[in-house]
């Protein structure tokens, strides 16, 4: 997916897929959600999610509501609180480096 958001280019093709999380669900489930954290050349974070008509994901169409994704910016801290929610330590850690104790 490539979107272009505040005049910057968010290109999933392009940009290094370091992290991803799925809720579980079957792609033919309503509540299905998928997420992966993408890091571009330039350093900066986004996140590329997908799900089914009853996931955050969803898009409305008068009065249907069907699945969708969306590219979403991130800044550094917001893609490490991401990390935190849906990684474990190992992957933190290969994306932002090691923590201390």
């Amino acid at each position: 997916m490539k979107k272009i958001i505040n005049g910057k280019k968010y290109d999933t093709d392009t940009a290094n897929c370091v992290g991803d999380w799925a809720n579980g669900y079957g792609h033919g489930d309503f509540q299905y959600a998928e997420e992966r954290l993408y890091r571009k050349r330039t350093g900066e974070f986004f996140l590329h999610g997908e799900g089914g008509a009853m996931s955050n994901y969803a898009e409305s169409y008068g009065n249907e509501r069907y699945g969708g994704e969306k590219i979403i910016p991130l800044s550094e801290n917001e893609a490490k609180k991401w990390a935190e929610n849906h990684l474990n330590g190992d992957e933190y850690e290969k994306i932002f480096g090691s923590v201390d104790e």
